[in-house]
């Protein structure tokens, strides 16, 4: 049977993006779409599916390394009717993906990348720091938080510069932005107190913690309040939701936040915006791609819902359907999670009556919802029961002032107590 390389597919903006994980070894069979490798960009983590089913004859990847779109990962072993020879590879230079390769020996292992002097694989360098002895997390932490990992002498197996060797680095470092000059917490040894249990976080958390200490620490948040009278929009949507419901797909009020974060961008275009690498304007996005936070097992996503002004309240409630789901089964690519303008993240489903959502930087604001209830409102002659939504909008106070924040939100809620408004 021929032997073809599996490669890396198309991966956005993303180069030389880690392995964390490898789900099969060599002799596997493995099926079409069942993942080979799990990369981790910047972003969020992601598996590699196989294109076709097989048997995994080699692993040409090993934890650590870096891989690109086009890079071979994994050698597969199909039969001849199977091979995808037509296949182009997702580097644009038109080779063959999945051409017949003739079999090299197995190597028991993948390829470690020894630092000279040591017993021990290390990950492979990385070209801003040179030979430091550290992990591509550590690296990267330390670009997400401009610390030169030059300057910090490594206190881990064999001088390798560890978390705890950038955040102690980070406490005693003078001025400076990106949280630098601000005191460790003090560790604790809790387990004298009482019985205590150590839970690993997912990978998934380890990695959007340092971009929201990033974004809390850069960006000067304030967080408006407002309600939105939402009884005829819920009317509605009942309406919609139950013809929905037999087509396999739901319509929920998130939808209708999506169309009325639009009307109110368009109003308020400072809003749709992002601040410029020298902070002194405002570079104006004339598209709409918002982003909705999805609740995981491993933690919050926030895929991307592009071109939303173009798209109706069906639409919108499919595309979000459809998303979730695969995002749920980690089924993610780049282009899922990057390129939005603004953010969404509703808490409706689970509760609370307000918070303060953190500005998903570069982007300037984020709103955020919580469970809607029925209050007693007052219509000019007696009190009337009224479905109202709390809604929150934090945002980046370099870029929008508080008046300019409250409009935006009342714009918003004027549009969920009109659903004619995001019908038109």
């Amino acid at each position: 049977m021929p032997l073809v390389d599996v490669r890396v597919p198309n991966i956005g903006d993303f180069d030389n993006v880690p392995v964390v994980e490898i789900q099969v070894k060599t002799g596997d069979e493995v099926k079409t779409d069942d993942p080979l490798i799990t990369l981790e960009s910047d972003k969020a983590a992601m598996d590699v599916p196989s294109p076709e089913t097989g048997k995994v004859a080699e692993i040409l990847v090993g934890i650590g390394d870096k891989v690109s779109e086009g890079s071979a990962i994994i050698r597969l072993e199909v039969s001849t009717g199977e091979a995808k020879t037509e296949s182009k590879s997702g580097n644009g230079k038109g080779e063959d993906a999945h051409a017949e390769v003739p079999p090299k020996p197995a190597r028991s292992s993948p390829p470690e990348h020894v630092v000279p002097g040591s017993d021990e694989p290390a990950p492979p360098e990385m070209k801003d720091f040179g030979s430091v002895h550290a992990s591509p997390s550590v690296r990267r932490i330390a670009r997400e938080l401009g610390v030169d990992l030059t300057k910090i002498t490594g206190t881990g197996d064999k001088g390798r510069i560890t978390k705890d060797d950038v955040k102690r680095h980070i406490a005693l470092s003078e001025g400076g932005g990106g949280g630098q000059g601000i005191p460790e917490i003090p560790a604790q040894d809790f387990a004298k107190y009482g019985p205590i249990e150590t839970k690993p976080m997912s990978r998934l958390k380890k990695l959007t913690g340092p971009n929201l200490h990033r974004a809390w620490l850069n960006v000067p948040h304030v967080t408006n309040a407002d309600e939105a009278d939402i009884t005829d929009l819920e009317a509605y949507r009942k309406t919609l939701d139950e013809t929905a419901k037999a087509k396999g797909y739901r319509v929920t009020l998130v939808a209708f936040l999506l169309k009325s974060a639009v009307s109110a961008l368009k109003e308020y275009p400072d809003v749709n915006s992002s601040l410029s690498p020298s902070k002194d304007a405002l570079i104006l996005k004339r598209y709409y791609n918002i982003g909705v936070a999805v609740d995981t097992p491993d933690g919050l996503v926030v895929p991307v819902i592009r071109d939303v002004d173009r798209k109706g309240i069906l639409e919108l409630s499919q595309e979000l359907t459809s998303v979730s789901a695969r995002m749920r089964e980690r089924k993610i690519t780049p282009t899922d999670i990057t390129g939005s303008t603004f953010s969404i993240s509703s808490l409706g489903g689970i509760g609370g009556t307000t918070f303060t959502p953190i500005v998903n930087a570069p982007e300037v604001a984020i709103l955020g919802a919580v469970r809607a209830k029925i209050e007693p409102v007052w219509n000019g002659a007696t009190f009337e029961p009224r479905l109202m939504l709390p809604l929150c909008l934090s945002y980046d106070h370099r870029a929008i002032d508080g008046a300019q924040a409250a409009r935006f939100l009342r714009k918003i809620c004027d549009a969920l107590a009109d659903v004619r408004q995001l019908v038109l």
